[in-house]
């Protein structure tokens, strides 16, 4: 059977970008460049190479490694191939990686042979029985990708089949796989690339993981799409990143807000020339709203745009663009091109304006549900639209501010606190640097309003002292009974706090 000429999948956009742009460097990691011809004829070549070693179209392929263009090169192998890219933090290890392994079914994986060990002592437990190197070795995928005779790959993907399972982080539950079609990331690429006027000469500089859909499918395939030179790090080195945007004459830089943070203190500011830096976007976590003004005020040209969404819209689902922010800093902005909102209260009735509620979504950007989980499928989906578990408030011109996932509000003496109201008092603080809120059991209280802080470096400050700061701001249910100290906080590779754990330490 011939392929559909109308069918639009993730590989096609690299397909149609090297026939634009040949011999225009697509990408870019440690010494190596590839062109768009290059990364074209790489990803059949790996194509093929996958299907030789007995894979079949609908299997599932696990991804487990650090940013590389050996990874870029697997997630479109898997989708040109037709098979489905299961892509794995690569921070997990036994039990957490068996589980991933295993809930998919994943039949490979294409590992860095640095994790190679991490792989090795979890095998006897899943399903999978092939084991490829992605890059450093003379049969990863990398060196076979790029050398040798150009194959023709038999075989009809179409853009409804599925191309990548992206699990949940699991910050309250073990983690769900939502299926993901070609056509929904297609169309979210899309939004994408309006919502933040992603252009081809934005030389854009992308560091935050590729195995989370932020990294993946807001920036790096929208900008190979548009035709962009991607610069790629294995990961956000806060002084190698200010380096490369004055040597490198970035334009376009994502950072989740855990990056931001630090980066907005770190000494190399005061050293570095950013002037080519035009565009600055955040997600995935949200941006504390005193960091987000520092840097703003310090770089006054610099557009910001705030991301929001989840893993099963693709993630996009709203922005704020560089012109909102002065209003309403705090927005993450209004839905874009092909999401729909509403916002409902626990019976499924629309808020008024200001209101907090759940939002919902209706979108060609989302999942077909769960991987191997109708129940959580069915919990997510009902009435014509999916169910985020945000709660957030809109506004009367549609702009949406997060409130906190539902899970995070606090209930004190019967009273709901929203730990981020808490968390950006905190913030005003001169010695934070920073903060999480979690309700804490409590035999008074229910939940007792908590602080888990991490101070910047050199300073020191006392609990009363905290406690006494929020007082002068926020309502008195609303102030932490409790403060506590620690260097770090919980979080994932994406950036994302892991409160499941400070609530269990």
């Amino acid at each position: 059977m011939s392929p559909d000429p109308r069918s639009n999948t993730v590989d096609s956009v690299l397909r149609r970008s090297a026939a634009r742009f040949p011999d225009r460097v697509a990408l870019r990691f440690d010494a190596r460049a590839l062109t768009y011809r290059e990364l074209d004829d790489a990803v059949t070549r790996a194509a093929a190479h996958l299907l030789s070693l007995g894979l079949s179209p609908g299997d599932r392929v696990a991804a487990y490694g650090t940013n590389s263009d050996a990874y870029v090169i697997g997630y479109l192998a898997a989708a040109r191939a037709g098979l489905v890219h299961v892509p794995v933090n690569y921070a997990l290890r036994g039990e957490e990686l068996s589980y991933l392994l295993g809930q998919s079914g994943a039949g490979a994986v294409l590992v860095d042979p640095a994790l190679r060990d991490n792989v090795d002592q979890v095998l006897a437990d899943v399903p999978a029985e092939i084991v490829v190197p992605l890059r450093d070795a003379d049969d990863s995928l990398q060196a076979i990708a790029t050398t040798g005779d150009l194959p023709t790959l038999d075989g009809d993907v179409a853009d409804t089949d599925l191309v990548q399972l992206l699990y949940t982080s699991g910050t309250t539950s073990k983690p769900k796989g939502a299926m993901m079609t070609h056509r929904a990331l297609v169309a979210e690429y899309t939004s994408a690339i309006i919502a933040l006027e992603l252009a081809a000469d934005d030389n854009p500089l992308i560091c935050m993981p590729l195995y989370h859909s932020a990294g993946m499918h807001v920036f790096m395939l929208p900008y190979l799409a548009v035709g962009a030179s991607i610069r790629l790090l294995p990961a956000p080195d806060i002084p190698e990143i200010l380096r490369l945007v004055e040597d490198e004459k970035i334009a376009s830089l994502f950072l989740a807000p855990t990056v931001w943070v630090p980066l907005a203190n770190h000494p190399d500011l005061d050293t570095r020339d950013l002037s080519s830096l035009r565009k600055a976007q955040y997600g995935a976590s949200i941006m504390p709203v005193t960091v987000l003004n520092r840097l703003r005020e310090r770089y006054p040209a610099l557009q910001f745009f705030n991301c929001f969404g989840q893993s099963e819209i693709g993630p996009l689902a709203t922005v704020l663009r560089p012109e909102e922010h002065e209003a309403r800093p705090a927005s993450c902005g209004k839905a874009v091109l092909f999401v729909e909102t509403r916002v409902v209260d626990d019976n499924g009735n629309d808020v008024p304006d200001g209101e907090p509620g759940e939002v919902l979504y209706r979108s060609p950007q989302l999942c077909l549900g769960y991987w191997d989980n109708p129940e959580a499928t069915a919990e997510a989906f009902r009435d014509g639209w999916f169910h985020s578990g945000d709660l957030v408030t809109r506004d009367a011109e549609g702009y949406i501010t997060v409130v906190d996932r539902i899970k995070d509000v606090i209930n004190t003496g019967g009273i709901l606190v929203a730990s981020r109201e808490v968390e950006d008092a905190l913030y005003t603080h001169a010695a934070v640097a920073e903060v999480a809120v979690i309700g804490t059991p409590d035999e008074k209280w229910i939940e007792a309003v908590t602080a888990v802080v991490v101070l910047k470096d050199g300073q020191t400050v006392a609990e009363s002292e905290l406690i006494d700061h929020v007082k002068q701001r926020l309502a008195p249910f609303k102030v932490p009974k409790a403060v506590r100290f620690v260097d770090t906080l919980p979080r994932n590779q994406s950036g994302k706090l892991l409160k499941r754990e400070l609530r269990a330490i």
